[in-house]
C-alpha cells in the first residue's frame, strides 16, 4: 500500500524534470527532422538541376546528330528523322527502366542518408 504513495510523491517531485525531459526530447526529434528534411531537399535540388543539365546536352547532341546525318543522307528531313527515332527510342527505354534507373536509386539515396544522420545521432548522444 505505501507504493503507490511514493510512486506519485515520486512523480510530483520530479514532474518539472520529467516535463523538461519530454520537451527536450520531443525538440530533439524535431530538429532531426529538420536536418533530414533539408538534407533530402539538397539532393532533391541537385538532381533537378542535374537533369535539367542532361535534358539540355540532350537537345545539343540530338541536334548534333540530326545536322550531321543531314550531311550524310543529303535531306534535313531524312537526318531530323532519324535523329527523332534515336531520341525516340531512347525515351522508350528510359520509361521501361525508369524504376531501376531513376526511383530506386533516389529512393536508396535518400533511405542511406537518412540512416546515416540517425547513426551520426546515435554516436553523438
Amino acid at each position: 500500500m505505501n507504493q503507490p504513495d511514493n510512486l506519485g510523491s515520486f512523480f510530483k517531485e520530479n514532474k518539472s524534470l520529467l516535463k523538461e525531459y519530454v520537451e527536450t526530447k520531443s525538440e530533439l526529434f524535431r530538429l532531426q527532422g529538420i536536418r533530414l528534411f533539408s538534407k533530402s531537399m539538397g539532393f532533391l535540388v541537385w538532381t533537378i538541376i542535374a537533369a535539367f543539365i542532361g535534358f539540355l546536352i540532350l537537345i545539343f547532341l540530338g541536334l548534333v546528330l540530326g545536322f550531321w546525318l543531314s550531311e550524310l543522307t543529303n535531306s534535313f528531313v531524312a537526318g531530323f528523322g532519324i535523329t527523332t527515332l534515336v531520341l525516340i527510342f531512347l525515351f522508350v527505354l528510359m520509361a521501361v527502366f525508369r524504376n531501376s534507373l531513376f526511383v530506386n536509386p533516389i529512393i536508396r539515396k535518400i533511405i542511406l542518408r537518412a540512416q546515416e544522420e540517425s547513426n551520426n545521432s546515435e554516436e553523438s548522444a
